[in-house]
């Protein structure tokens, strides 16, 4: 596990997080959608905000019986 990037990393545990915040989800879908995320922000110049904007945007790649109401 040594070998592991820091991106790799971060990737791991965004999806950690989300299977843990919405275990109906399968799997697959929920690393897809965390790839996506990755994908779309890996050239970011600043890093300290990427695990949390990886995991807003795949939870808007995810569907989710339980969206909240739009305002």
């Amino acid at each position: 596990m040594g070998s592991e990037s820091e991106d790799e990393l971060v990737i791991r545990l965004v999806v950690e997080r989300l299977m843990q915040a919405h275990p109906r989800l399968a799997a697959g879908l929920v690393k897809a959608a965390v790839a996506t995320a990755y994908e779309e922000l890996r050239y970011a110049r600043v890093r300290t905000y990427l695990p949390v904007l990886m995991e807003r945007r795949a939870r808007d790649l995810l569907p989710f019986d339980e969206q909240p109401p739009s305002p």
